[in-house]
């Protein structure tokens, strides 16, 4: 049997048209072992495609092709890369049909959500197009009058890029964009579980006119030896992660080693405050946007319910009605409103932090069970009066599972949300804005979501504090992340 015979026939684009070779220096070609990494389609556990598994003397080449584009790609008018930044946008606008069923189909995420991606992926080149040509030095005289304060922005060099599987598009562009936008090059590793739409979006962003050795991208299921060859290449300038706290730790220990710029959007373990005052419909609203979407697997996604006690009833009959109700199916499937999960280790793991919270006595008022069928499906639920000590509090959840427990005081309500270890983001739902406003900045998160269930925004610095991550991606932020500041003292 062919490829194409297994292949879905929902999908409208031809795969074997989506390159699977390593990019390197704008060519396309197979790792130096020649082996190959199989993809999956989470919606039903099916081999895909293969790409190629590059070795650490592919990564080397990849990092050299980097350097040497350096020079022309910085000295390159701002202007002519903001042209190339918005026809990477135009042409990811254009082929959104075919990249959504792309990243639905690697990726298990429903087609709605997959639409969603590429326009928020696309979004960060058009925003950094206008960047770039907005990277303003300053003047200004010293308070002694002895000479001139000149301070430049200058292109921080080589980057090397790691991205997570939840949002191929996305992690990638919300890198490359500024990276390019700053005058940088770079090298994207992204997650083996998705590797398709990375390689579906370097031929795109050759056809705007990123010149050979600015974008490079390989894939290896050598992921920790590959990175750290990188990473101790003093050609090598700059680490931008996105990923687990875990894996986070390990590179900042061996950036360490080089003195590497590092900007990390690591774990989160978001709280979902409902206080008593709050419109519970729009609290339901905000809730299924900020668990379900991308089915629960993203950082910002909702993993703590706290509700008031006097609305906690109401809040999670009305939750577990709507989650319940949701169709799940394969992420291609147009009716489907819940995909799979990545893969089967992560089918299993959302399923023991269900069964251990359960365990300490908490109930299910939807789902908790595991899908029989091809694929990996775990049905959205719903379960109440979880322990402060279970694990599916403690932990980053990655999956559709509301973890619902009360409170009564805004004081006790506080403490808890900020007994953890992350702080990526917080949502918080009340009609009082002196206490929404005041909770929120009390709230130990990068982010915060008040009366809100999507915070993401380009224009919007993105990012966590304390184990969730250093630096902002996004915004203006996004941009000085891939700059080293220059002062020059002068006098004339």
């Amino acid at each position: 049997m062919t490829l194409m015979e297994k292949f879905p026939p929902q999908i409208g684009f031809d795969l074997r048209l989506v390159p699977t070779d390593l990019f390197i220096n704008g060519k396309w070609r197979s790792g130096a072992t020649g082996k190959r990494l199989d993809v999956i389609d989470p919606s039903t556990g099916s081999v895909i495609a293969a790409v190629a598994d590059a070795s650490i003397d592919d990564a080397v080449d990849a990092v050299s092709a980097a350097h040497a584009a350096g020079p022309s790609w910085a000295a390159t008018a701002p202007r002519r890369r903001s042209e190339i930044l918005r026809r990477c946008f135009e042409l990811m606008i254009e082929r959104k049909e075919m990249l959504a069923e792309l990243i639905s189909l690697e990726n298990g995420k429903t087609l709605a959500d997959a639409h969603g991606e590429v326009a928020y992926a696309a979004e960060f080149f058009r925003w950094f197009s206008e960047e770039a040509v907005r990277l303003n030095g300053e003047i200004s005289t010293a308070p002694s009058g002895a000479n001139k304060i000149i301070v430049q922005h200058q292109p921080i060099g080589v980057a090397v890029l790691v991205t997570p599987w939840n949002f191929p598009a996305a992690m990638a562009t919300r890198k490359i964009a500024p990276a390019l936008a700053a005058g940088c090059t770079c090298v994207l590793k992204p997650a083996t579980e998705t590797p398709l739409t990375a390689y579906a979006l370097a031929a795109l962003y050759a056809e705007a006119g990123v010149p050979d050795g600015v974008v490079n991208v390989i894939t290896t299921q050598q992921s920790g030896p590959v990175v750290s060859r990188m990473l101790h290449d003093p050609r090598v300038r700059k680490l931008s992660f996105t990923g687990s706290t875990e894996v986070g730790r390990k590179l900042l220990h061996e950036a360490a080693d080089t003195v590497i710029s590092c900007s990390m959007e690591l774990g989160g373990n978001a709280p979902f405050i409902v206080f008593d005052d709050a419109d519970i419909d729009a609290a339901i609203e905000g809730a299924m946007v900020a668990k379900m979407r991308n089915g629960g697997e993203a950082c910002t996604a909702a993993n703590r319910f706290y509700v008031h006690a006097d609305v906690v009833d109401e809040f999670s009959a009305k939750l577990a009605a709507r989650m319940g109700a949701m169709t799940v199916g394969a992420g291609y499937d147009k009716a489907t409103q819940c995909g799979p999960v990545i893969n089967r280790k992560a089918l299993e793991r959302i399923g023991d932090l269900v069964a251990e919270a359960a365990g300490r006595g908490a109930k299910l008022l939807t789902g908790g069970k595991l899908l029989e069928r091809d694929g990996y499906y775990f049905p959205p639920t719903v379960i109440r009066d979880v322990t402060a000590d279970a694990r599916i509090v403690r932990e980053e959840i990655f999956g559709p599972i509301a973890a619902l427990t009360t409170f009564t005081s805004e004081e006790e309500v506080i403490a808890a949300a900020n007994d953890t270890e992350y702080g990526l983001i917080s949502y918080v739902y009340t009609r009082d804005l002196a206490r929404g406003l005041r909770v929120s900045e009390r709230l130990e998160a990068g982010m915060v979501g008040l009366n809100r269930g999507l915070v993401s925004d380009p224009a919007a610095p993105f990012g966590g504090v304390k184990q969730s991550g250093l630096g902002r991606e996004g915004a203006h932020h996004g941009i000085l992340e891939f700059s080293e500041t220059k002062y020059i003292a002068v006098t004339w």
